[in-house]
């Protein structure tokens, strides 16, 4: 099995790339800073491509697909994103710019090679991790982050009609609050404080096994899930005190 990472340099996807290495799979992990994984285990293992590069120049992407479906690709999974709160974006409106490139622009650039290397072959998936806070209805106050998974989930969908007739898989993993360095990082240090919060090793499970069954959408917790639908039915007056 060939399976290729865009944002397998850290957090879910690194945890991903460790379950498909035990598995002996064939492995490209891409992000920005390849060196990351420097003296990381996974990296002795054979099989295992580094490519560097950013998802939202397109070019960069499709040479990279490119050059590793060579030899064909059964999976490819798209972790990278990027995220800006409003803080941040009151601070610096530059920063709005960086979340769409990579979390909706740069999502199409993967997709778009995927699909091109797949169609060759008449196979394969293509995956993308998503956020819960996509399924969040626009309110009073919503994040652009929310508007840029929310995006993420319509464009899987539409991948994944126009592809199904040629036998590939798309499927959109829409995870609530999972224990990462990166949402530590976010929150002080400690990520203890989030509601329903998944370990990584649940949230690999998880998505190895929505992966195996080929499923459209892979949303959890059901908790939080379920937090979110009653919040899209409440009056939009209610919901812009919504505490981010």
């Amino acid at each position: 099995m060939r399976v290729m990472i865009i944002g397998g340099t850290s957090g879910i996807g690194l945890a991903l790339a460790r379950h498909y290495a035990q598995q002996g799979a064939v492995l490209a992990l891409c992000g920005r800073d390849p060196a990351r994984l420097d003296g990381h285990p996974i990296t002795v293992q054979a099989g295992v491509r580094r490519y560097g590069f950013d998802i939202g120049e397109r070019q960069a992407v499709f040479d990279a697909v490119e050059d590793f479906a060579a030899e064909g690709l059964d999976l490819l999974v798209v972790t990278a994103g990027q995220y800006a709160d409003a803080n941040a974006l009151a601070q610096d409106p530059k920063c709005s710019m960086p979340v769409v490139r990579t979390n909706v622009s740069g999502l199409c650039h993967a997709f778009d090679a995927g699909a091109q290397a797949m169609l060759r072959n008449g196979r394969g998936q293509m995956v993308v991790v998503a956020s819960i806070a996509g399924l969040l209805h626009e309110y009073p106050g919503g994040s652009l982050y929310s508007a840029s998974k929310r995006a993420a989930i319509a464009i899987s969908d539409s991948y994944r009609k126009a592809l199904a007739p040629h036998g590939i898989g798309v499927t959109a993993v829409v995870p609530g609050y999972v224990d990462t360095q990166k949402l530590r990082d976010l929150n002080g240090g400690s990520a203890q404080r989030k509601p329903f919060l998944q370990t990584e090793d649940e949230t690999v499970r998880r998505i190895v096994r929505a992966i195996a069954e080929r499923d459209a959408h892979c949303i959890f917790p059901w908790q939080l899930h379920a937090m979110v639908r009653v919040f899209n039915l409440l009056p939009k007056g209610l919901q812009r005190y919504r505490k981010k």
